[in-house]
């Protein structure tokens, strides 16, 4: 594996490409002082379509609302340096950092699985949560139209999905979108991480801005789409202090639920983490650290369920109770929307069962 030059490059957030875990070797560039570049070549992204068996993944975590969920992609062009997905570009024999925003893979025959999983007479109808380790939404999308397959065969089997994003690609598919709404079949979360149009750049380079994440609530939540925001992650000394003002502009556009998520650090993520957090934020760079240590019981990441979400300690407490008092300020609903699976039939039926 090439090991591009570190540094700050246009659109991207990592900033180094470390060795993934399992790589028998590790690759470290050293500066002898006798050569100096101007600056890091820009990486290019590449898409290779990744043909997979089955396309709906199945979990019993106790701590996430889903028992099912579906990513179009591996990898995503947000580059997003906080990403909890980064460390799975390891199982590909790639890097978690900027291999991850560039080297993408795509389920080219997504819809094609998912109709076949659909039909088989076994399945049972439970709602599928779409794009959540990477965005199913990422700039990729607007070309390849996985995503979009995808909802095409979910609202025409009237089956019902969750969506989480932070792209407003996903006004594309308003269409599809408020069909399903009709029949209490979605509901979209959208991801508002700061409202600091420099911050975001900065975190998530290739993400819709945060004045855009604002219109899609209010664009997706005027033609009847149950939305809600989820603010993530949460990060101390980062973007901590704008809970209160993302929840209140939030509610403002329509969104009716709300949810949080702490900054977690698995495996090379802490490692990437702390090289942004050096070239963006050097003055406070090891008070974050310590903080975030502190939000996990003196660990970089606390992978037990329950916490590594929302943290343990007095500083999560102090965010768990800011959150709470903030969402019962401002109406929002604590539980997601409870989807309909009583309309789901499989594909090609039309609802209607066969006689023989």
């Amino acid at each position: 594996m090439s090991t591009p030059e570190t540094g700050r490059r246009k659109g991207r957030g990592a900033l180094s490409n470390p060795d993934g875990r399992y790589e028998p070797t590790e690759h470290r560039r050293e500066d002898d002082g006798w050569y100096r570049e101007a600056g890091p070549a820009p990486v290019a992204t590449t898409l290779t379509p990744d043909r997979a068996r089955s396309v709906i993944t199945r979990n019993d975590s106790p701590d996430v609302p889903f028992d099912r969920s579906i990513n179009p992609y591996r990898g995503c062009e947000h580059g997003c340096v906080y990403c909890f997905a980064r460390p799975g570009h390891a199982y590909l024999g790639l890097s978690p950092g900027l291999d991850f925003e560039t080297r993408l893979f795509y389920k080219q025959d997504a819809a094609k699985r998912l109709r076949e999983e659909l039909s088989h007479p076994g399945y049972r109808c439970s709602p599928i949560a779409l794009g959540i380790n990477t965005d199913a939404y990422q700039p990729a999308e607007r070309r390849l139209g996985v995503t979009r397959e995808l909802l095409e065969v979910l609202t025409e089997c009237h089956h019902p999905v969750s969506i989480v994003t932070k792209s407003a690609l996903i006004e594309r598919d308003l269409d599809l979108l408020s069909e399903l709404a009709g029949h209490r079949l979605v509901q979209v979360m959208v991801s508002v991480t700061t409202l600091d149009n420099r911050l975001a750049s900065r975190m998530e380079p290739r993400a819709s801005a945060p004045h855009r994440r604002l219109q899609v609530l209010r664009r997706l939540s005027a033609a009847g789409v149950p939305v809600g925001v989820l603010v993530a992650p949460l990060i101390p000394a980062v973007n901590d202090a704008e809970l209160e003002r993302i929840l209140d502009a939030c509610r403002d556009t329509g969104a009716q639920t709300a949810g949080y998520v702490v900054l977690r650090l698995p495996h090379e993520l802490k490692q990437l983490f702390r090289e942004w957090l050096e070239a963006y934020l050097p003055d406070r760079a090891r008070h974050v650290t310590n903080l975030v240590r502190q939000l996990h019981g003196g660990k970089d990441y606390d992978p037990t369920f329950a916490r590594r979400m929302r943290g343990q300690g007095p500083i999560a407490d102090i965010l768990a109770q800011r959150f709470d008092l903030a969402s019962r300020r401002l109406g929002y609903r604590s539980e997601a929307l409870e989807l309909d699976c009583t309309r789901f039939h499989p594909p090609g039926h039309g609802g209607q069962l066969s006689l023989f």
